[in-house]
């Protein structure tokens, strides 16, 4: 098993930025890769950022391509989600997830595939 803890979350301005945490614990040499996830209220979950824990390998959605960076450090076991330029349409629940199925990049952006689960970290962006 898998322990995700998330933190960072917060209330900003447009145009802020925040740093959201994810550090795993358990059996973390089980896992291939780690990705962000956000939902808003009454929408599906939706794919942010992932990236390949073996190379560093790194995919976003298009919708916070050129402003959201992921980061890993392995001897922490952390991932790292740096936010900037926020807008309000970036509010949401924010979720780490880490798969160990070695999966494909292309599937990095479904959430179903995902194996363990933070709890979430609210991100409220203000206008």
């Amino acid at each position: 098993q898998v322990q995700l803890v998330e933190s960072g979350g917060g209330l900003v301005q447009g145009g802020g930025s925040l740093r959201l945490s994810c550090a795993a614990s358990g059996r973390t040499l089980s896992i291939y890769a780690m990705g962000w996830f956000r939902q808003a209220p009454g929408k599906e979950r939706e794919f942010v950022a992932a990236a390949s824990w073996s190379d560093g390998s790194t995919y976003y959605a298009d919708s916070v391509k050129g402003r959201f960076t992921i980061s890993r450090d392995n001897a922490k076991n952390t991932v790292y989600l740096q936010m900037n330029n926020l807008k309000p349409e970036d509010t949401a629940v924010y979720y780490c997830a880490a798969e160990s199925r070695a999966l494909r990049p292309y599937y990095y952006s479904d959430y179903k595939l995902y194996d363990y689960w933070g709890q979430g970290t609210q991100v409220t962006i203000s206008s």
